[in-house]
């Protein structure tokens, strides 16, 4: 039986060690907040990710997985040690590799036979290199150091994991390289494919995708404001081009910029890693001024479509996607510090983010126990996130709710046909308005 350690229990390595266990492997998960360990230990998860808890539930009961705070424990009894610790941006847009590099420091001095650290985190371009350097100067064993980026979308991880598009591991060394084919076997029986590349080489792609992703989504932003402005529709033409299989349907809905905590730390880390190699990437450094103004541009619609002070504005939707409690870099947390700086009244409903805004925005705005309850009076309803719930509404509930049929969606959720017949004043990304007759 495998057995592996996982350093770090947020939202990839905790992803990661069950879902592992779930193929067998004997897992322990480690991280330095005791009481973190003990709620993971009663079954608890702390952030929300769709069948998480029922797979974590399940190993437990089996003993597949546990967890700890005694790291060397831990990697005493792994083959294979995974390091899922934060790489935040720093203020020049780079990672932050201290929690890595401290980690590496601190293995090399309790390991004491032939292990392979393996990082989960993403990285920049070298990092492998820097650790392993750690360990061939201080470690008193032979360590291998592997590359193996995860590319895992909130809302659908667990079923990333299970069933991945590829497995990308950077190694250069065999006996590694062989142990890792082994552990993602099951995950890859289908034919699903497993590269094997360098470490550099590995640290770039999962860059590369998800700037590329981000690339995509911005592209249909500058489309969507051009269609604006020639009286075309943004659907029909995300439908024109994404039934082409060389693009692809996939991002290209337009909105009010990308959030989260990968596309922004990871396009922002690419391109501060081409300005440390004195490449100026241009489409890269066109990307990050497009999600940033796309957010603007949606606002400056709402200011000029009615005069935001004292007015009561209800936001649907708080989580950068649906189906996730993750308000890092969320579009909503902008337009909510907007619209209080105009002096407007904020209040918001989401499914799974409001315990995230509170304890960022505080009791600066108001939380309500349903979708429908922050609409009473309100003089504007703004869609900011496209959760299911908020797909088919009972329109005619919204607009005798509001003190005027008035929409924002920042995600055009509803036909423009639709919300003209409902009698709704309408305004959404890359179409005409809809005005009441």
């Amino acid at each position: 039986m495998i057995k592996i350690a996982v350093i770090g229990t947020g939202y990839v390595g905790l992803v990661s060690g069950v879902c592992f266990a779930e193929t067998g492997v004997n897992v322990i998960c480690v991280d330095i907040d005791q009481k973190k360990v003990d709620a993971l230990k009663s079954g608890q998860v702390p952030i929300f990710e769709p069948t998480l808890e029922m797979y974590l539930h399940r190993n437990q009961k089996e003993g597949r997985i546990d967890f700890t705070t005694d790291l060397e424990k831990a990697v005493d009894e792994a083959q294979i040690i995974f390091l899922a610790l934060p790489t935040p941006e720093s203020e020049d847009g780079s990672a932050d590799l201290s929690y890595v590099l401290n980690m590496a420091q601190k293995l090399s001095q309790c390991l004491k036979s032939y292990k392979i650290v393996v990082n989960k985190s993403t990285v920049p371009v070298g990092t492998a290199a820097m650790v392993q350097k750690i360990f061939d100067e201080q470690a008193k064993v032979k360590i291998d150091v592997v590359s193996n980026p995860e590319f895992l979308r909130e809302g659908y991880a667990v079923e990333d994991f299970l069933k991945p598009d590829r497995i990308v591991i950077g190694s250069s060394s065999q006996t590694a390289i062989e142990w890792m084919q082994k552990l993602y076997a099951p995950f890859v029986r289908q034919g699903n494919p497993i590269y094997i590349m360098d470490e550099k080489s590995a640290e770039l792609t999962k860059y590369a995708a998800n700037s590329f992703l981000a690339l995509k989504i911005s592209f249909m932003n500058e489309m969507a404001n051009l269609a604006e402005k020639v009286g075309a529709d943004i659907n029909s033409i995300r439908k024109g081009i994404g039934s082409d299989n060389r693009i692809g349907n996939r991002f290209l809905f337009p909105g009010i910029g990308y959030g989260g905590s990968c596309f922004p730390k990871d396009v922002k880390a690419l391109q501060s890693i081409s300005n440390q190699n004195k490449y100026q990437f241009k489409i890269l450094n066109a990307v990050i001024d497009v999600n940033q103004n796309q957010r603007e541009l949606f606002f400056e619609k709402m200011k000029q479509k009615i005069n935001l002070k004292d007015k009561k504005i209800a936001i649907w939707g708080l989580s950068f996607k649906p189906n996730t409690d993750d308000i890092r870099e969320a579009p909503a947390l902008y337009l909510i510090d907007e619209l209080l700086n105009e002096g407007a009244k904020v209040f918001v409903y989401d499914p799974e983010g409001m315990e995230n805004v509170k304890r960022k925005v505080g009791d600066r705005i108001n939380y309500g126990q349903n979708m429908y309850e922050i609409l009473q009076d309100a003089d504007a309803l703004v869609i900011v996130t496209e959760w299911n719930a908020f797909r088919q509404p009972d329109f005619q509930k919204i607009k005798h709710s509001l003190k005027t049929p008035l929409i924002f969606d920042g995600r055009n959720l509803f036909e423009l046909n639709e919300m003209e017949k409902e009698g709704f004043e309408y305004i959404s990304i890359g179409r005409k308005e809809v005005t009441r007759g």
